[in-house]
């Protein structure tokens, strides 16, 4: 006999959930090409001017790069829940908070690195990197949640996926703030380097960290046997 339960008013499928998000992360992907216009020059220096704005062109890179895999992530993580409640939309809901932050310090990195000016540029990677520092603190959260409600998920999703995955938010919190400490304190080109290449991790593992083949293999590994 099943036990009566009081959070059934709070269940529901998965279905606008994704839906809104979807909605949400192409609003986000789309207000970041806003930051690149025509350059404001005399006749005869387009290109010059064209090839001035590379700023804009990494930034955009980098933040397009973060947006679609953080949409990556997050269906890969919606295709192992079943159902949604009050907590996984709150959490869902702070993912996408952070998310849509990133226009804002893109365009902030782009027009400091254009206008050459040193400090402006430490300060504008430091900034970028909190804005990534706190997605990724807040994917921490929406990972912490599913590793404890195994009762969210579907039957066949290992016990140990989203315990990992709190792992891999961990890193990009860790990675994050290390490339601002570096673009902050040595050269704030070093910092914007990291940033485009941490969506490359998160892409290589956007399935989850148990599918990345090489710690597939370390993990069925049989362990040593003993001395």
């Amino acid at each position: 006999m099943n036990r009566p339960t009081d959070d059934m008013g709070t269940r529901s499928d998965t279905s606008r959930a994704i839906a809104f998000s979807d909605a949400v992360f192409a609003i986000i992907i789309t207000l970041l090409v806003l930051d690149l216009r025509v350059p404001d020059v005399s006749p005869g220096h387009l290109l010059s001017g064209l090839l001035g704005q590379w700023p804009s062109y990494l930034a955009y890179l980098a933040s397009y790069a973060y947006v679609a895999i953080v949409w990556l992530n997050h269906k890969g993580s919606f295709n192992r829940v079943k159902e949604s409640d009050r907590g996984l939309h709150w959490v869902n809901l702070l993912v996408l908070f952070s998310t849509a932050l990133l226009p804002f310090p893109t365009a902030v990195v782009s027009h400091a690195l254009q206008e050459h000016d040193q400090q402006d540029q430490r300060v504008a990677v430091a900034f970028y990197s909190l804005i990534g520092a706190l997605l990724c603190a807040s994917w921490l959260a929406f990972f912490h949640y599913l590793a404890r409600r195994q009762d969210l998920l579907e039957e066949k999703v290992s016990e140990r996926h989203f315990p990992a995955e709190r792992l891999r938010a961990l890193v990009g919190v860790i990675l994050y703030v290390a490339a601002g400490l570096i673009g902050y304190l040595v050269a704030p080109l070093a910092g914007l380097v990291i940033f485009v290449l941490l969506p490359v991790f998160y892409a290589v593992t956007s399935a989850g960290l148990y599918q990345v083949p090489l710690i597939r293999r370390l993990a069925r590994r049989p362990p040593p046997s003993g001395s």
